[in-house]
């Protein structure tokens, strides 16, 4: 039997690897240095599914992803997993934690979901995005400068740095939410949960107010309800919803229906069961 492939937001030590692994460590894992890579790699059939950050309990959505998946993408959503995200502050091993730093390194969101840990001890240390966790850490491993970067244990671990401080974020209830695209759909599992976007052709009151209500009489529970400039007027917008049970399931058909005859465009991204913060 073929093992299944999967492409990840690499390098490898990334929390993207680690849902990854979660989700199926026997899978075979595909390096990508972007998400659009990702989509495009399961898209051409490249990989066999892909595992995409959507958001982040601290700093919200993943706006690519969303933006691919509103605008561009036909995958379907088949799972999710939410991972408890922790970091780690890693030096070189020419290094030690009695130093001042020149530079941190670390990708943009962990540099700003460590910001209090940073400004105590390194006020005056240099700050530079890089293009993942992992390649900040990889990158500090194998210089000899007196740098540090902001990353996972694992990351430490694969490129052989050392470690001088661990769960330096900010907010200790930090996590992050991925989801498993593929060509494929799901059966109902009994504990799901289905996403989707919806449009309006011209604003008009009410208008919102209307579709929710579908889903309110029908005692449908809304998880997470946002909006994302829809890119043709200024003022318009695309909503976001995620709700409790499966696209399947009699209950949300009926709710789907009358919510396509209120709007100009419904795009369903998938049902897939519901995972639990863990990590």
């Amino acid at each position: 039997m073929k093992t299944k492939s999967i492409a990840f937001l690499g390098p490898l030590g990334t929390n993207t690897e680690q849902a990854t692994i979660k989700y199926d460590p026997k899978a075979t894992p595909i390096n990508c240095s972007s998400i659009n890579e990702i989509f495009e790699m399961v898209t051409t059939k490249k990989a066999d599914e892909g595992m995409v950050p959507i958001e982040n309990s601290i700093d919200g959505p993943v706006t690519d992803t969303l933006d691919i998946l509103i605008h561009e993408s036909k995958l379907s959503i088949q799972n999710e997993i939410i991972l408890n995200i922790s970091h780690c502050l890693i030096t070189n091993k020419n290094s030690s934690e009695k130093e001042s730093f020149s530079e941190i390194f670390s990708h943009p969101q962990a540099l700003n979901q460590c910001k209090k840990f940073l400004l105590a001890k390194y006020p005056k240390t240099k700050l530079i995005a890089s293009m993942s966790t992992s390649e900040a850490v990889k990158f500090v491993a194998n210089s000899t400068k007196k740098i540090a970067a902001i990353g996972t244990d694992r990351a430490a671990e694969i490129y052989e740095a050392q470690i001088i401080a661990k769960n330096i974020e900010d907010n200790m209830n930090n996590s992050t939410r991925f989801i498993v695209l593929s060509h494929k759909k799901t059966s109902p599992s009994g504990n799901d949960k289905t996403s989707l976007c919806f449009s309006f052709s011209k604003d008009s009151p009410g208008s919102l107010y209307k579709v929710l209500g579908k889903f309110a009489k029908r005692d449908i529970n809304l998880t997470k309800i946002e909006s994302r400039p829809s890119k043709n007027t200024l003022g318009q917008y695309v909503f976001l919803i995620d709700l409790e049970g499966h696209q399947e399931e009699n209950l949300i058909k009926e709710t789907l229906l009358e919510v396509k005859q209120e709007v100009s465009e419904l795009k369903l991204f998938g049902s897939y069961p519901i995972d639990k913060i863990s990590k």
